[in-house]
């Protein structure tokens, strides 16, 4: 509750919590500088050029964990623990970390402000506690019911990082604010404009139990629009490396996103927080083995990302594995050593039982062929040859060219090529999992009804036996080519983007690749099943955080199902956890975006608001450009950011428009520009926010796709303060009424 005590005390409060404020500053920068310090002079304490070298990045990366934003508060709230508490927390530590002491009549005194990261004094006394903390978590879950041993929970106002207020919630009497608080109502309702900021001041209790799962836990996060699931997310990541810092700094935590666009927009909540090394990545950058130069027609698209093309490009690398025919006949000088036929077809057949990666189970099989020459030159020469002698035997002719015939090397474009070039080839791996429409379409043949696949034949450019996809002649830049082109030889070919996914998987299938200890997925509905492949080799052995809205997705492969894509996740167990309350997106713009559920044919529940402000103006319009240009002058009237949103082919027109007149707008993916006005494809706009936004001509996104009413109900979502829709054409049937 606001505090009721006399005004001049309300002063002294505010004066003490300033001065504390510029203190834990103070006490920041100080360490930044000799963070600085260690890193100038570390070559000279170092013992060597390794030790100094590790010494050197640890310290540059301390010091940009240790940058000071002053716009941004350090602390955002303040817990006192007094009292004998019916809690297990007895005190407090340097760390932030209380003892755990489990005596229930153990009294728990102590004062600690929580901020965004942890901040001592020139003695190591915490000054400021990281929100992630053992001790901060009772600033989020503390109630009037359970009070954990919080006396007093206090949060701060603030304004361009100068403190300006606070409010008292006194748990010990039952007292709580919850969704009433002005303060925690007026950060969450604060106007956007740029990137996207971290939210550790509003996290609700709901939101904090996923942020702080185990890091053996996989969590999907089914998200209605609003509802902070990419904040979610995104905290979780900074509260696991908080937690299994070493661990996951040799195994890494990555962040994928639908586009770079998303990327940018989240890319400083982390920083925010300390953490400056994290990977974040594009589906298309982990596949990025080989360029995407032509674009597949979307039915040969859909193939290409079906589940069965895994067992198909598994088929396809196990088919080059043969059978010895001869024996082996190698000499090395003073001897010749001979191993027989059936020696042979038990190391080829023992290590094909194994199951290893296609280009480990090669070596393995020349490991144990060499062994056994070992055991015969071992036996003549009653001692074990030299390591040269052994690699020498491993690269003679007779044994190379053993592996070359029944375990040859393999590429993974190579392996694609062979499959989009020789007919015969996929017809035998395809076998009971492709029909022969679906292999003809991978092959470029015509589809039923005569719509090509990936493109009519072009046998003066080919040297392979299968029809090639085309290309436009003598292009340069301009649009990709339609579909796969095949070229003489894999690098000539001109690959799609689901060739890429493709080639990721073979190369999965052939080497083994680096995983991560923990991956976040976001806008996860629109991943194919063999996408989901891609994350799953990267997460073997770590965990998951999987986020989105079936409600939201576009593709045509989109996930109806979370359990089907965590399968091919290879999290089958992983928890589905649903967020319906969103603390975003006004009611009134949730309730006419809800409309669209009913069409949408996905099980999810409609997403609900708290927020009972914000504004929604849908409009007849004669002339769309001229009511977008006022509409968007309309807005700049008020703060926060301007979305404009539109069908990918009228972007162009209306960044010309607002150009003309004198409104300054930016891309999707330039968070960085002073323009507050963006100009957004509706295929680019998922997982991005607006305080205003304006729709121009629902029903060109509807038209433009086959998902279109997905891709709107998208596009009605990103408004968190107004929403204004200016249509000339009639609205879409679910949102005529």
């Amino acid at each position: 509750m606001t505090l009721h005590a006399p005004e001049q005390t309300l002063d002294l409060e505010l004066a003490a919590e300033r001065a504390h404020l510029e203190t834990s500053r103070a006490a920041l920068r100080r360490m930044r500088e000799r963070a600085e310090a260690l890193f100038a002079t570390g070559d000279k304490v170092a013992g060597d050029a390794y030790t100094a070298e590790q010494l050197g990045r640890h310290m540059a990366r301390r010091v940009k964990e240790l940058a000071d934003d002053p716009t941004t508060p350090l602390f955002f709230g303040r817990l006192d623990f007094s009292g004998t508490a019916d809690s297990r927390h007895s005190g407090g530590t340097a760390d932030g970390r209380h003892s755990g002491d489990t005596d229930p009549h153990d009294d728990v005194v102590g004062v600690y402000h929580v901020g965004r990261r942890h901040v001592t004094d020139d003695l190591g006394e915490p000054l400021v506690l990281d929100w992630r903390a053992p001790v901060s978590r009772s600033f989020y879950r503390a109630s009037a019911r359970d009070p954990q041993g919080v006396a007093v929970r206090r949060r701060f106002g603030f304004s361009s990082g100068l403190l300006t207020s606070f409010e008292d919630e006194h748990l010990d009497r039952g007292e709580e604010l919850g969704t009433a608080s002005r303060i925690l109502t007026a950060e969450i309702e604060r106007p956007r404009v740029g990137p996207m900021r971290d939210i550790v001041a509003t996290i609700q209790p709901e939101q904090d139990e996923l942020v702080r799962a185990d890091l053996a836990d996989s969590i999907c996060v089914q998200g209605a629009p609003g509802t902070g699931k990419t904040a979610v997310g995104l905290h979780r990541a900074a509260y696991l490396l908080y937690l299994h810092r070493e661990r996951l700094r040799r195994s890494g935590v990555l962040i994928v996103g639908p586009n770079r666009a998303f990327l940018s927009y989240i890319a400083a909540v982390l920083p925010a927080l300390g953490e400056v090394e994290v990977e974040q990545a594009t589906v298309e950058d982990l596949v990025a083995l080989v360029p995407v130069r032509a674009v597949d027609d979307p039915a040969v698209a859909t193939v290409k990302h079906d589940a069965r093309m895994a067992a198909v490009l598994r088929r396809a690398v196990d088919a080059h594995i043969g059978t010895p025919t001869e024996p082996i006949m190698v000499s090395d000088g003073s001897f010749r050593w001979r191993i027989g036929l059936d020696p042979l077809h038990r190391v080829v057949e023992e290590t094909r039982r194994e199951g290893l990666p296609y280009a480990t189970g090669r070596e393995r099989v020349r490991a144990r062929v060499v062994g056994l020459l070992q055991r015969q030159a071992e036996a003549r020469r009653a001692e074990s040859p030299s390591d040269a002698w052994l690699r020498r035997m491993g690269r003679a002719k007779p044994v190379t060219a053993f592996l070359d015939a029944v375990w040859p090397a393999l590429t993974p474009d190579g392996l694609l090529h062979r499959l989009w070039s020789d007919a015969d080839f996929l017809a035998v791996v395809a076998d009971g999992l492709l029909d022969a429409e679906e292999q003809g379409l991978l092959l470029g043949r015509p589809a039923a009804g005569g719509r090509p696949g990936t493109g009519d034949a072009d046998l003066g450019d080919a040297g392979a036996s299968g029809p090639q996809g085309t290309a436009a002649t003598g292009r340069r830049g301009g649009a990709p080519a339609a579909g796969t082109k095949l070229g003489r030889t894999p690098k000539a070919t001109k690959w799609t983007a689901a060739d890429a996914v493709l080639i990721d998987e073979a190369a999965g299938l052939i080497e083994r690749p680096a995983g991560f200890g923990h991956v976040v997925v976001d806008e996860a509905q629109d991943l194919s099943p063999m996408q989901c492949r891609v994350i799953a080799r990267r997460s073997e052995h770590g965990s998951i955080t999987l986020l989105g809205d079936l409600a939201q997705g576009t593709a045509p492969w989109a996930a109806t199902d979370w359990r089907e894509s965590l399968t091919h996740l290879g999290k089958p167990d992983a928890v589905v956890v649903p967020l319906s309350v969103g603390f975003r997106v006004p009611a009134a713009v949730v309730a006419f975006a809800n409309r669209l559920l009913p069409a949408l044919a996905v099980d999810v529940p409609p997403a609900e608001s708290l927020r009972r402000d914000g504004a929604l103006d849908v409009r007849t319009v004669e002339d769309l450009t001229a009511a977008t240009v006022a509409e968007v002058r309309a807005a700049l009237a008020h703060d926060g950011s301007v979305g404009v949103i539109a069908a990918d082919d009228a972007v162009a027109p209306l960044r010309a428009a607002l150009a003309d007149a004198g409104v300054a707008t930016a891309t999707a993916d330039d968070v960085e520009t002073a323009a507050r006005v963006t100009v957004v494809p509706a295929t680019l706009v998922k997982g991005l926010e607006y305080d205003h936004v304006v729709v121009v001509e629902p029903a060109a996104i509807v038209a433009a796709e086959p998902r279109g009413l997905h891709r709107l109900y998208v596009v009605l979502t990103r408004a968190v303060s107004r929403l204004a829709v200016l249509h000339r054409d009639p609205l879409p049937a679910p949102l005529a009424d």
